[in-house]
């Protein structure tokens, strides 16, 4: 007997369908009305097959059975302690549903084990989070398990992802669909900079403003494998797991993380916004500090590992003069942390640099106005440690595996590992008035294993349970460590160590495809970028930074009077609009001229926007071509102004309207046409804003 359950989410529907054996997804896509039949569609969906095949078509069903002949790559794969492979055939025990909800259970018990799928509908921003689980009697091997498998549209051309490296983060890159399997199978540990765990499928002719995709996100910080397979027969999957060989030990009980998939109609866009609303109304908790966001400032690239009180003062008085409100004590106040080879996993402060500990430094702070913010990198120890010489057993791996930045990883599986760092944060917290904590993990793992992800996940919850009003950041070598589990316990991410506003520009650009503005940590840098060496405008670098959640990290001696003037006015810019930037949406927009790298952020009342629009190169053209902006209420009037056309540079040598004042111009103009902005240079930036008359 068949049965059939039907998910509505916002603007899409699920059905699925399916008789003793596992149930297959047979429709995703677009809304469909409520009278639709599912029998009728069922069968509208069933496929015929010719000769030389198997006398029928193997269901592609949620975990893709081995033992039904299945010629793609299965849902599991699992073997007996012996090392015999175990080929599941799962048979229907149970369901139950309810408006938000289906739980599908099923047994094979001839081998003792037990499946479940998960299916939780969040309709306010349309994104479905499935998950599965697997039970034995007797300990099994897990070599792989994927999340509810879904299908792929077949008319499609091209996948896209994200790869990228320290300092080149969010890199897109498309590949074409065709008969095998992409796979991405990231060993590092850690969600990586490499491969972010996301995959969007576009239907052909589907650009960010325009058609429909298919997006999928696994919310997993310790390394994940992704297939997109396309069957002989055509049919495509999708399936995301743990990465391969993450469960090296045998277990009785298996769940995969979270899998975050949503369909839009609206292009890319729609897909962004999804997510976007999800990770900062759903999955973030806010903690009491955390809102309005407070403009940051991050010591780091002003003293590295040189800490001076003095000069600490300082700087913290030219930090607040320019408008800073959180001040982050970064690496170098602990053990004897004089470089990075030495004392992680001591932290106890250093009475050489802070004699009198870090309180009259957090006094001196404060009595500017700003909180205090301190660095971490809880899992990681160097073999130039006190910690190391006591308890060499505590590393994770062998003991002469090769260094990263001078620093082996902490077992984190290990109950007294995360006991020892409990101590210790919570000292530091509890002795101090900290509101916020940069936690870092500055290199990959010797080998992977969800134990360790778990672990840290365990500490993080610990410490969040103990000060649930000290917020946290999650960084990894700048974005090595985004994704939806690690942003269960944090409200902030480190897109990238880089500062350069040439490439943040473009990975912020990228990352918008599932961040939000207010996690997503952009900072003004240097004058001189110390990681690209570049040399930006401080216009150019204020503005990138003010696209997102704001902070400088310079040295702020450096600034001229003018330097400092355009930064504080940027900073004041940034705050006066804070408040409703917060819950924008970030859509891009698809500038004609490939130079331009531009998105507009939208009020979810459409009665204000502002749009960014960089030259990231010289143009091809010698007169700009309009920017279309998108997602304005094409019936309202707005009253747009170039915010900063005191930035105009000799490249413009007639006048633009937005030069001289404020244009009154309808939705529907600014969408159709676009405006036309003054001639730039490249590495700058036009700030445009919309309020509705």
């Amino acid at each position: 007997m068949m049965q059939f359950w039907r998910l509505d989410c916002g603007s899409q529907t699920l059905f699925l369908g399916g008789g003793t054996d596992l149930a297959e997804v047979f429709y995703w896509g677009a809304r469909l009305p409520n009278a639709e039949e599912p029998q009728t569609i069922w069968a509208a969906t069933r496929l015929d097959y010719s000769g030389g095949v198997l006398d029928g078509v193997p269901s592609l069903s949620i975990c893709p059975e081995i033992s039904k002949t299945f010629a793609g790559h299965p849902g599991m794969r699992i073997r007996a302690t012996t090392g015999e492979r175990i080929e599941p055939r799962f048979v229907f025990m149970n369901a139950e549903q309810s408006p938000d909800a289906l739980i599908l259970d099923y047994k094979d018990k001839a081998h003792g084990l037990s499946y479940q799928a998960r299916f939780l509908v969040h309709t306010e921003s349309d994104v479905i989070e499935i998950a599965a689980s697997l039970s034995s009697k007797n300990a099994i091997l897990v070599d792989w398990f994927a999340a509810p498998v879904l299908p792929a549209p077949q008319n499609a051309k091209t996948m896209i992802d994200f790869s990228g490296h320290w300092c080149r983060e969010f890199h897109k890159q498309e590949a074409d669909w065709s008969v095998g399997a992409r796979l991405r199978n990231n060993q590092t540990g850690r969600t990586g900079h490499e491969h972010f765990p996301a995959l969007i499928v576009p239907e052909a002719g589907c650009d960010d403003i325009h058609g429909s995709a298919y997006a999928w996100h696994y919310g997993w910080s310790g390394g994940h494998s992704m297939i997109a397979e396309e069957l002989p027969d055509g049919r495509r999957q999708v399936q995301f797991g743990h990465a391969f060989d993450a469960h090296p030990k045998p277990t009785r009980h298996v769940e995969t993380a979270p899998l975050f998939v949503s369909f839009s109609e609206n292009g890319l866009n729609g897909l962004s916004v999804n997510y976007q609303r999800h990770l900062r109304d759903k999955i973030v908790t806010w903690t009491d500090g955390s809102l309005p966001r407070p403009v940051h400032y991050n010591c780091w690239e002003a003293i590295y590992f040189d800490h001076s009180p003095d000069t600490l003062a300082e700087i913290i008085e030219h930090a607040a003069d320019i408008g800073a409100e959180r001040f982050v004590l970064d690496d170098g106040w602990f053990g004897t942390r004089d470089d990075d080879t030495q004392s992680l996993g001591d932290w106890d402060i250093d009475p050489r640099k802070y004699p009198n500990g870090l309180t009259p430094l957090i006094a001196k702070v404060n009595e500017h106005g700003m909180s205090f913010g301190i660095w971490f990198e809880p899992e990681m120890i160097n073999p130039n440690s006190d910690l190391y010489r006591r308890h060499p057993e505590w590393v994770l791996g062998p003991l002469d595996q090769l260094l990263g930045r001078g620093q082996l990883v902490l077992d984190m599986a290990n109950a007294d590992v995360r006991d020892y760092l409990f101590g210790k944060i919570s000292t530091v917290l509890s002795n101090h008035n900290v509101s916020y904590i940069k936690w870092d993990h500055n290199r990959v793992l010797p080998h992977v294993d969800a134990a360790q992800t778990h672990g840290t996940y365990s500490l993080l919850e610990q410490l969040r349970d103990a000060h649930p009003n000290v917020e946290i950041e999650s960084c990894s070598s700048g974005g090595g460590r985004i994704d939806f589990g690690i942003m269960n316990y944090t409200q902030r991410v480190w897109l990238s160590d880089s500062n350069d506003a040439a490439e943040r520009l473009r990975m912020q650009h990228e990352a918008s495809h599932f961040l939000p503005s207010a996690v997503t940590g952009s900072h003004v840098g240097p004058r001189e970028c110390h990681t690209s060496g570049r040399i930006h405008d401080i216009g150019f670098r204020a503005w990138v930074a003010a696209q997102r959640h704001m902070g400088f990290e310079m040295d702020p001696r450096e600034l001229t009077d003018a330097e400092r003037a355009k930064l504080k006015q940027v900073t004041q810019w940034w705050k006066d609009n804070r408040d409703w930037r917060q819950t924008a949406d970030i859509k891009r927009l698809a500038p004609a001229d490939p130079s331009i790298i531009a998105e507009i952020q939208v009020a979810p009342q459409q009665d204000r926007f502002v749009a960014f629009i960089g030259s990231a190169e010289t143009s091809a053209w010698s007169c700009p071509t309009p920017v279309k902006l998108t997602g304005l209420n094409p019936d309202a009037m707005y009253d747009v102004t170039l915010v900063n056309r005191d930035e105009k540079t000799a490249a413009s040598r007639g006048t633009n309207a937005l030069d001289i004042g404020t244009l009154r111009l309808s939705g529907g103009f600014l969408m159709a046409h676009g405006v036309d902005l003054p001639n730039h240079f490249p590495d700058r930036m036009w700030v445009l804003e919309g309020v509705a008359a």
